[in-house]
Order: structure tokens, then C-alpha cells, then sequence
């Protein structure tokens, strides 16, 4: 049966000689695996360039429950991220989340509010022409509510120190490891009034945005099961 849907590629994947692997998080039923052509031509319904990271898709599909891997019909572009294809920043701020998005969407059902907050993300990349230093900051702590595990920091008192475990802010040394020391904990605190909006105001030195992402990515792997290191995120360092 055919569906009509848009997706947002996570990532793709090379099957064999003929055929690709593409990974993408559907409007309409959540992450799905397709099996895409690499035949080249003007006639290709599905040409395989289509499918860069965070592209958005228009789609038509064939969709089993049944099938572990589906079939696109037509695929067609429903923005143009033509500035992420071309900046260096962005384009590996792109792969970055791409890769980031492939392991926190393994589970992912359908989600219209989900769907909606990716792509309203992927636009805020592709269009802001400042900076964009602090936009995986932003975006993994925003998508921590959608997932369930947001944490509150909206309760930071001076000399606190953040429980991972819980999500928030407290006053004494927790009995388990996983808590910021103050200075992280203070750092960590900045980011409850940042938005994409203002997050090019917020300026943290090299090493403090390396610390406040690589304790995110620590929050993320103590609630989600089965969490690796992330290989884009060198890159992600040394540009950012």
C-alpha cells in the first residue's frame, strides 16, 4: 500500500553493488529503513543524491509492518539546504547530527511534534547567518523533552552540583558518580536561557563548550540504552 509522508534522512548505508541502505525518521511512521537505487539518469524516480544528511523529503512509499526494510516510489525535496551543502561549518554540523540522530532514533515511533521540532531545526541550520557555535548545545537539550529526560535547570543555586542521574540541580554530593563538579554544574546552568534565537550571544571559551557537550553526551548515555562514542564529534571540536 502507498503512503504519502516526509522524512528526514538520518543516514545512508551501502548495501551492495546495486543498492543503498538509507536510514530516514518519518512523519508518519517514525524511523524506517529504505532501500534506495543507485542507478543514475534523468528518469530515476529516487535519485540517490537525494539523501544527504538532514535532508527533508517529500516521499511516497510502499510500507508493510510486516518488512524490516521498505521501498521508496518518488522522492522530492521539500526544502533546499543549499547553505549546509556549502558551508564547512554547517555541513559538519550536519553530519555531526546526523550521526547523533542515527543512535538517539533507533526506538523513535511516529511523532508529528518530533518531526516538526527536526525540521524546524534543520531550517534554523540551514538559514541563520550567525553563529553557530553553540547550535548542537541548543539542540540536543531541546530534543531531551521529546525523548523524556529533559533536565531542569532552571533550579541552579551557586555552588550546586548537577545529578545526571535525576536531571536537576542539587545542593549535596550524590552517593552515585554521575554529577558535575560546580564549575560544569555552573557552566551547565548558562544553558537554561539559551535558545536558537540568542544562542550566538552566549560565548564559551573552546574547552567549556567541549566540556558542556561531552557531559550532554554523558546525560544522553546515562538514559538511553546502548549509547557509543560519537566519530564526527573530533571534527565538531576543532571547528567549534
Amino acid at each position: 500500500m502507498l503512503h504519502k509522508t516526509r522524512g528526514l534522512v538520518l543516514n545512508t548505508i551501502n548495501y551492495n553493488d546495486k543498492y543503498i541502505l538509507v536510514q530516514i525518521f518519518t512523519e508518519s511512521f517514525g524511523r524506517v529503513t529504505y532501500m534506495v537505487s543507485k542507478a543514475k539518469g534523468k528518469n530515476v524516480k529516487v535519485p540517490k543524491s537525494l539523501f544527504s544528511p538532514l535532508a527533508i523529503l517529500n516521499l511516497e512509499v510502499e510500507h508493510q509492518a510486516s518488512r524490516d526494510i521498505q521501498r521508496i516510489r518518488e522522492a522530492h525535496p521539500e526544502v533546499h539546504l543549499y547553505d549546509i551543502s556549502c558551508n564547512l561549518g554547517k555541513t559538519s554540523m550536519a553530519f555531526f547530527l546526523s550521526e547523533f540522530l542515527t543512535r538517539v532514533l533507533r526506538d523513535a515511533d511516529e511523532s508529528n511534534h518530533l518531526f516538526y521540532f527536526l525540521e524546524q531545526s534543520v531550517q534554523v541550520l540551514e538559514m541563520t547567518d550567525k553563529s553557530i557555535a553553540n547550535y548542537h548545545l541548543v539542540f540536543m537539550l531541546k530534543l531531551s523533552h521529546f525523548l523524556g529526560f529533559y533536565p531542569n535547570l532552571e533550579e541552579y543555586r551557586e555552588n550546586s552540583l548537577f545529578d545526571m542521574m535525576n536531571g536537576e540541580f542539587v545542593t549535596y554530593q550524590p552517593l552515585h558518580r554521575h554529577f558535575l563538579n560546580r564549575y560544569d554544574s555552573k557552566a551547565l546552568s548558562l544553558l537554561a536561557r539559551i535558545s536558537f534565537e540568542n544562542m550566538h550571544h552566549f560565548v564559551f571559551s573552546r574547552q567549556d563548550r567541549v566540556n558542556i557537550i561531552n557531559k550532554i553526551l554523558e546525560y544522553y548515555r546515562i538514559h538511553l540504552y546502548d549509547f557509543p562514542t560519537l566519530k564526527s564529534l573530533d571534527v565538531l571540536h576543532e571547528l567549534f
